[in-house]
């Protein structure tokens, strides 16, 4: 029988979003094989893919997570998610945004404006209104908001002006809101993972082999073991530091 008082984790509530593949079904993962409550959550279109991460967490010996399909650019659906989470587990310990969405790559000129509001509805809008929403309860645990960004946010590359640019706002507001929050013992952070084989990162390089990045698992049990040690120096408790390279 597995000693939970061993799972680093264990009595944590976290919400992921973009939990259903890539980085963020690996941090799901992590987190419910270390004893964390998960609720996973995805776009509607992802059930499938859902249920499939459930299994693999049941089979890791973690305890069933709460399965949450919904398209973050629904707010109303992420305005009753605090309530759901009091009535189902009481409590939250860890928020992690890292559903995101490339927008495609082309000339600023070139750029549809409805690409535009999308690709910031997902990647700086959602976590917004997710902070906004979830503050309340990361203020009675002095729990950890953890927003994943990408080094295109500070190096700007030409065509990129879409996806970096949403993500240097989100780096931006998680600062803005480490100080708003600092009393109160709430962690936030960002971090910019290297390239990793994601969807996103193939839609972005379609000609690049993906066995030469790395695996969102490596990514993501790093990313764990800091979360866990507490010691690290991007998360550092009321600071929100400048998202990592690689």
């Amino acid at each position: 029988m597995t000693d939970e008082s061993a799972k680093r984790f264990a009595g944590k509530v976290a919400v992921v979003t973009g939990a259903s593949r890539g980085l963020g079904r690996a941090l799901a993962l992590g987190l419910g094989r270390e004893g964390a409550q998960v609720v996973a959550c995805a776009t509607d279109r992802s059930v499938g893919a859902l249920e499939d991460l459930d299994d693999a967490i049941q089979k890791a010996g973690g305890l069933r997570p709460t399965l949450v399909p919904f398209d973050l650019k629904d707010g109303e659906r992420i305005d009753a998610l605090p309530s759901a989470l009091v009535q189902r587990h009481g409590r939250l310990d860890l928020l992690i945004g890292n559903a995101a969405v490339l927008g495609g790559l082309s000339p600023i000129g070139h750029v549809a404006q409805k690409t535009w509001r999308d690709t910031f509805a997902v990647n700086l809008d959602a976590n917004q209104r997710l902070l906004a929403r979830l503050d309340p309860l990361l203020r009675q645990s002095k729990g950890t908001a953890l927003l994943v960004s990408c080094s295109v946010a500070t190096e700007a590359p030409a065509y990129w002006s879409t996806y970096a640019a949403s993500k240097a706002a989100l780096e931006r507001m998680a600062a803005i809101y480490a100080k708003e929050v600092a009393k109160f013992g709430i962690t936030v952070t960002c971090v910019a993972p290297g390239p990793l084989r994601t969807r996103l990162r193939a839609q972005a390089f379609p000609g690049e082999d993906p066995e030469s990045v790395t695996d969102p698992e490596a990514e993501a049990a790093r990313i764990l073991d800091r979360l866990a040690d507490g010691t690290q120096s991007t998360m550092t408790q009321g600071n929100a530091a400048n998202a990592e390279s690689p």
